[in-house]
């Protein structure tokens, strides 16, 4: 794909948890970044607190077959959990 424009908005920073992200004319796809929450989490076998946000992705499936976008949005989640990942990517 080229030419195409992805978004990134931050709902969280009205402390919204999530939210369903719209496209605007022009937009390739949409990444919403809910609050960060501290929660109880699953960790390693024990329940631990942990930082957590919900991450929502809008996309134009005209442009972006689903399994894509959720390879996308993993992908994502995945650099947000271990940001050491980007070395390995690059």
């Amino acid at each position: 794909m080229q030419g195409g424009t992805v978004t990134i908005t931050n709902v969280g920073v009205f402390g919204v948890d999530t939210g369903t992200p719209i496209l605007n004319p022009g937009e390739s796809a949409i990444l919403a970044v809910g609050a960060i929450k501290l929660q109880p989490w699953v960790h390693k076998g024990k329940v631990k607190p942990r930082q957590v946000t919900t991450l929502a992705l809008s996309f134009d499936h005209r442009l972006v077959d689903g399994e894509l976008g959720s390879k996308v949005l993993a992908d994502v989640a995945a650099v947000l959990e271990q940001p050491k990942r980007l070395i390995s990517w690059a």
